[in-house]
């Protein structure tokens, strides 16, 4: 089943999110805060997150 060759999920994401030609570390920066209270989970984007989600029904701003 298992060995120790195998890659985690973590370094399965890490590995695609760089494989492009022109990909950096920055790419491959988590997105998203997952934290667990009182037995609930919950995900956030994270505060540093290049791309953030908007209101859809609004034109995008201009950075």
């Amino acid at each position: 089943m298992g060995t120790e060759n195998e890659m985690t999920d973590d370094e399965k994401r890490h590995d695609q999110l760089t494989a492009a030609p022109d990909a950096t570390e920055e790419d491959a920066r988590p997105r998203i805060v997952v934290s667990e209270h009182d037995g609930v989970k919950r995900i956030d984007i994270a505060e540093d997150a290049p791309v953030r989600p908007g209101d859809p029904t609004s034109e995008p701003r201009e950075n």
